[in-house]
């Protein structure tokens, strides 16, 4: 339960759920995703902060980049729990 609520916490956040949004399309470095917002550095590294300890987003490093993908499995997860809240 606590898990579903980080989740919904998560998602509670239109910047974040942008972030997701943009995600859905393919993975992003930090740099490529600060493109899409006029907020700071530290606001975006909040945002993929939330996102990542709700498993929302995995991140992986590639040289001096952090690049950030969509973490389907628990979209899907979601999706189910909303569907079955509204069935």
């Amino acid at each position: 339960m606590k898990e579903q609520q980080s989740i919904f916490t998560a998602i509670s956040d239109p910047h974040r759920r942008v972030i997701l949004r943009l995600l859905k399309q393919g993975e992003l470095s930090v740099s490529e995703l600060a493109k899409h917002f006029d907020f700071s550095g530290a606001t975006l590294s909040h945002h993929l902060s939330v996102l990542k300890s709700a498993a929302l987003v995995r991140v992986r490093k590639d040289k001096q980049k952090r690049i950030y993908t969509l973490n389907t499995s628990v979209v899907e997860e979601l999706l189910l729990v909303v569907n079955q809240l509204f069935k």
